[in-house]
């Protein structure tokens, strides 16, 4: 029979089995995230006059993969160098200057994500800055580039570096002119290398389009005629000088200078169309139930309506006589008595009721 002490000692290698077998596999901690802001990749700019506009995503992931909750400062870093390895900034966005993302519901979660994260995700923001170039930093490199890049800073200043870096011309630009005018002529809105760039933009609209370009000359006033235009519309002209560097099909830029006061016309038509040529009149025949036959060329506006037809006796007044506009260039008069003569002349009518002057007269004497 074995002892007490022995019997215990039976008891206790089985429990300490059961011991091991119930904690699992001891594993480290995970470190806690940094809240360093992921760098930005989309950033891009463009530059008008002395002025270049930024625009990047707001980073919304650490560098951790999960939701960023504490970004800091944004930095403009600004280099004549090609390359930026150190920011020297040139202008600061605090979070306070930035959109806030609002929370949408996401398509799908990432498995990098927190539990929060997943129930609370963002949407996607931009943020903007523009940056006025110094004249001295034009003057250094007319033909070269100056290099752009943003840091993202978290709430202690850390970030986990630069953005991808882009590069603006440096070229010379014009100021804009000071003495712009626009009119209404009877066919075309006028406004008025360096070359001219003009804008136009119809009042009800928010998109302008370009108009049209004019090499910059030493004309005392340079014009151009816009033909693009609505009637009955109003519209704002404005113009900027654009400096093109480089020989053609070889890394040619563009740099637009600022715009200047915009000029708002309204193109009412009250231009009458030409008036008609060539009209000729044939009476009818011996025999032949009375008639006047009448053609003339045809008016070439493309907004013409049609023409009015004028009937006169002897030193009479003219009467029109027909009641719509004559679609076609011919018209037959057959309210017309023999034997008597007849004065006749056609003008032009445009879709909005303008009438051209009388054509010359054709006279014709019915037998």
């Amino acid at each position: 029979m074995a002892s007490a002490r022995n019997l215990a000692g039976l008891i206790a290698i089985p429990a300490s089995l059961s011991l091991m077998m119930a904690c699992g596999t001891p594993r480290p901690p995970l470190p806690p995230s940094l809240e360093l802001p992921k760098p930005v990749t989309d950033l891009r700019g463009a530059r008008q006059g002395d002025t270049v506009s930024l625009v990047w995503t707001v980073p919304a992931k650490t560098t951790d993969g999960t939701n960023l909750h504490h970004l800091g400062p944004t930095l403009i870093c600004r280099s004549l160098q090609v390359a930026i390895n150190r920011c020297d900034p040139v202008g600061t966005l605090q979070p306070s200057d930035l959109p806030s993302p609002q929370p949408v519901q996401p398509k799908k979660a990432s498995q990098n994500n927190t539990a929060k994260d997943k129930k609370n995700p963002t949407t996607l923001v931009e943020a903007t800055f523009n940056d006025n170039l110094p004249a001295v930093v034009e003057e250094k490199d007319p033909l070269g580039f100056i290099t752009y890049a943003i840091e993202t800073q978290n709430s202690n200043l850390h970030s986990a570096g630069l953005s991808n870096q882009i590069q603006i011309p440096l070229a010379p630009v014009l100021p804009p002119p000071t003495d712009l005018q626009a009119k209404v002529t009877a066919t075309q809105v006028a406004g008025i290398s360096y070359v001219y760039r003009i804008y136009r933009r119809e009042k009800s609209s928010k998109t302008p389009s370009i108009a049209g370009e004019l090499p910059v000359s030493i004309a005392a006033q340079p014009q151009f005629l816009d033909s693009g235009f609505q009637w009955q519309k109003t519209y704002d002209f404005w113009i900027a000088v654009l400096t093109i560097s480089g020989q053609s099909g070889k890394n040619v830029l563009q740099v637009e200078g600022k715009n200047s006061l915009p000029q708002t016309v309204f193109a009412n038509d009250t231009f009458a169309p030409a008036a008609p040529v060539g009209l000729q009149a044939v009476a009818s025949g011996v025999g032949q139930k009375p008639f006047v036959d009448l053609t003339w060329a045809p008016n070439t506006e493309p907004d013409l309506a049609g023409y009015n037809v004028y009937r006169r006796e002897s030193n009479g007044a003219p009467n029109k006589v027909n009641d719509q506009p004559v679609k076609t260039p011919t018209y037959r008069d057959s309210a017309v008595v023999t034997p008597k003569t007849y004065s006749f002349a056609v003008s032009a009518v445009d879709a909005r009721g303008n009438e051209s002057p009388r054509s010359d007269e054709a006279t014709e004497t019915l037998p």
